[in-house]
């Protein structure tokens, strides 16, 4: 048994001296023909120089040429790992441009009659409203709070604003005009805010709303009605007018410190513009393309935040606030004061919905719009105009001045802006640069990448058989047995170069 396996080993040994692993000489001509043949300048300049002052000397060029060209290389590869990005800005002109959204809400929440005690509704209302934009509760009104809830537990806020809150009429909204064509409160979509019933007109784009002229737009004339809606000073609201916000059709009216407000007796002129901006995917940038919204038709941080509270306070308190997305069962007032309110306090001071960076919660969208706006103000009417509304109305001019705002909201010019994030170093290019770099301090291409590849590999298998045949524990290779032929032309020995 031991003698067929050592025939068999000295096979293989033959085998591999014969036919995979050439004689030296043999190995020295491939050496010298590829350094003749390759396309890697320089090299054949070290082989086949006269003198080893010259052969020293391109030695010399070649490793410095390398050594330039292994540097640029990393310093490519190092800013492409960097993820850089650049910016371009395009300002695009067009025929016609969409018209935004706009909500509009009364700085004065409730009607004054609603209820006898009008500070617990708005203490209600603070709970409420927390959600989301964060109100601290005083301790000095909980006692009274806390009455009002035991004695008024299947009271709804919700029902109770919708039904006592601003509302939208012909009493409330004495004009509208949308580019010379009337509009009327149904064209207005009501929606819940931190400001209670608000309006947002051109909900969703459904009529696709475009202009066609800058300077034309939307005129609204509001009449606050101080009498019948009141604010509580007691509790820090103490300002009459009209607040409202620009945004997007798809996207949800957000004010918390992004409203504009106009102030009874003014006129604002609001001058608008439309910025899209489109942010790079991670890593170059920090958005996440394929995060999806639930209840949003397109994403957006506060959509997305909104969602994210609206699940924690769901999971905790088994109900869901009526001012949150969603279709869960609403939470009634003891729930509200018990468990929705310490829930959002423990969102915010765990970080539970974070917003901005790739790995929070909502991060940046990869695209949306803004509506940056310029507003000027002056006085609501002269003399004359005073005098024509108090006759119309059939109020007296202080009522006039006291509760009337004029709002006129237009298109600056018929452009839009986008500012478009993009990468300063794609594949292609950080290819191109590598290549530019090989081409310039070695005159190397992607053929010459493949030679040496193919040389480097063909040296590497003779040095394994070499290695394979010189193995330690195969000593018998070294000492044929005695019956083994030991003529010249059937051993070979191997040769080291």
């Amino acid at each position: 048994g031991q003698q067929r396996e050592r025939r068999i080993l000295e096979k293989i040994r033959l085998c591999l001296i014969k036919k995979l692993l050439p004689d030296c000489e043999d190995r020295r001509k491939y050496h010298e023909e590829f350094a003749s043949s390759t396309s890697f300048h320089g090299v054949h300049n070290i082989v086949h120089r006269q003198g080893r002052a010259r052969r020293a000397l391109w030695l010399l060029v070649v490793a410095g040429c390398l050594a330039a060209a292994a540097w640029q290389i990393c310093s490519r590869f190092s800013y492409y790992l960097s993820w850089p990005t650049t910016t371009a800005v395009v300002v695009q002109y067009v025929e016609k441009v969409k018209f935004p959204a706009v909500t509009f809400c009364n700085l004065n929440r409730f009607q004054a009659h609603a209820v006898s005690n009008l500070k617990v509704i708005f203490l209600i209302w603070n709970t409420v409203s927390a959600i989301l934009q964060k109100i601290a509760m005083e301790d000095k009104y909980s006692e009274e709070l806390n009455d009002f809830l035991l004695g008024n537990q299947n009271f709804s806020i919700k029902d109770f604003t919708r039904q006592n809150g601003f509302y939208l009429n012909s009493s409330t909204l004495l004009e509208c005009d949308f580019f010379g064509k009337p509009c009327y409160p149904q064209d207005f979509e009501h929606v819940f805010t931190e400001y209670g019933n608000c309006f947002t007109f051109n909900h969703n784009d459904l009529s696709a709303r475009r202009v066609s002229l800058s300077g034309r737009g939307l005129h609204l004339l509001f009449d606050v009605q101080q009498d019948k809606f009141t604010d509580e000073p007691t509790l820090g609201y103490t300002d009459a007018g009209i607040t409202f916000v620009v945004h997007s059709p798809q996207e949800l009216p957000r004010f918390d410190g992004l409203g504009l407000l106009t102030p009874v007796g003014t006129h604002a002129q609001v001058a608008i513009r439309q910025l899209k901006s489109i942010i790079q995917e991670y890593p170059w940038g920090e958005c996440k393309p394929d995060i999806k919204l639930q209840y949003h038709k397109i994403y957006s941080t506060n959509g997305c935040l909104l969602e994210c509270k609206a699940r924690y306070i769901q999971d905790w308190c088994g109900c869901l606030p009526f001012i949150l997305p969603g279709n869960g069962t609403e939470c009634d007032l003891l729930k509200f004061y018990k468990c929705v309110y310490p829930a959002v306090y423990n969102i915010e001071i765990k970080g539970l919905c974070t917003v901005g960076t790739h790995n929070s919660t909502c991060p940046a969208p990869c695209e949306e719009t803004d509506y940056p706006t310029t507003v000027t103000y002056s006085n609501f009417g002269g003399e004359k105009a005073i005098k024509y509304f108090s006759t119309k109305l059939k109020k007296s001019p202080e009522y006039i001045r006291q509760n009337l705002v004029r709002i006129e909201i237009k298109y600056h010019d018929l452009s839009y802006k986008i500012t478009q994030q993009q990468k300063a170093l794609t594949i292609s290019e950080l290819l191109a640069d590598v290549g530019g770099q090989l081409g310039l301090f070695c005159g190397a291409s992607m053929i010459t990448i493949i030679e040496l590849l193919e040389y480097i590999f063909t040296n590497f298998c003779w040095m394994c058989i070499f290695l394979l045949l010189k193995a330690p524990e195969m000593p018998q290779w070294n000492n044929p047995s005695q019956n083994q032929p030991t003529q010249k032309g059937k051993k070979r020995r191997i040769q080291e170069c």
